[in-house]
């Protein structure tokens, strides 16, 4: 390669980059980024895995599940929001959503553990109407899932659960395509974890990102329409 070509192939390189720049760089008007910490996506997908693997690690009585996902969805937007993420202020949130979110945890696993026994009761053909038996008692922890899910995305130490899981059901019905943005989330995740046990910890960690970005994306829409009711 000559030296005209290696000036030329750098001169090539660095419009590249100069381009690249110019898509990330926000327009020079005194705005903001919404969310200034999803600029490093790498970062962002590392932060996603890490989550997921404190959430996995907290998770394990089974029981305690909300606590971690609500204090992995309140990492993450801290983390978008590029506010300190520290692995001692998760903790500290899963001390604080705990002791509330162990009854959500107890009545959803109990409800999802009946669903399995209902199932397992109609695949032995054990007991007559085990089909509308299984079918109920899953539609109840499908539900009784996704509203927990939504009320640990709301979490806040400020919050009480019982308030959060009230209101879980109105948000639901007010924001019904963010309701089903959660439901397929948690079926993928679902699906790749019984593929492969151990990609449980990515599947939490995206899990609590999707519960994030739901959750700020029905932010955005409610500021809208509030801006749209304004007088002129």
């Amino acid at each position: 390669m000559t030296r005209e070509q290696r000036q030329a192939d750098r001169r090539a390189r660095s419009d590249r980059r100069a381009r690249r720049a110019r898509r990330a760089r926000p327009e020079v008007d005194g705005s903001v980024l919404r969310w200034p910490g999803a600029r490093q996506r790498f970062a962002l997908f590392g932060e996603v895995l890490w989550v997921g693997a404190l959430m996995a690690l907290v998770s394990i009585p089974i029981v305690t599940w909300p606590a971690p996902v609500a204090a992995g969805s309140a990492h993450l937007r801290r983390f978008v929001h590029a506010e300190a993420t520290p692995a001692s202020a998760f903790f500290a949130d899963v001390r604080a959503a705990l002791p509330g979110g162990l009854v959500v945890g107890a009545a959803t696993t109990a409800l999802a553990a009946l669903a399995g026994v209902e199932l397992a009761l109609l695949a032995g053909g054990v007991v007559p109407g085990a089909l509308a038996a299984a079918l109920v008692a899953g539609a109840a922890a499908s539900v009784a899932l996704t509203l927990a899910l939504i009320a640990a995305s709301l979490w806040s130490p400020a919050d009480r659960w019982l308030a959060l899981v009230r209101i879980a059901p109105r948000i639901a019905r007010a924001d019904v395509s963010g309701t089903a943005y959660v439901i397929v989330a948690v079926g993928l995740a679902g699906v790749v974890t019984w593929q492969f046990l151990p990609l449980v910890i990515p599947a939490l960690g995206l899990v609590a990102f999707a519960l994030v970005a739901i959750a700020e994306r029905r932010l955005v829409r409610l500021t809208a329409a509030a801006r749209a009711v304004q007088p002129a």
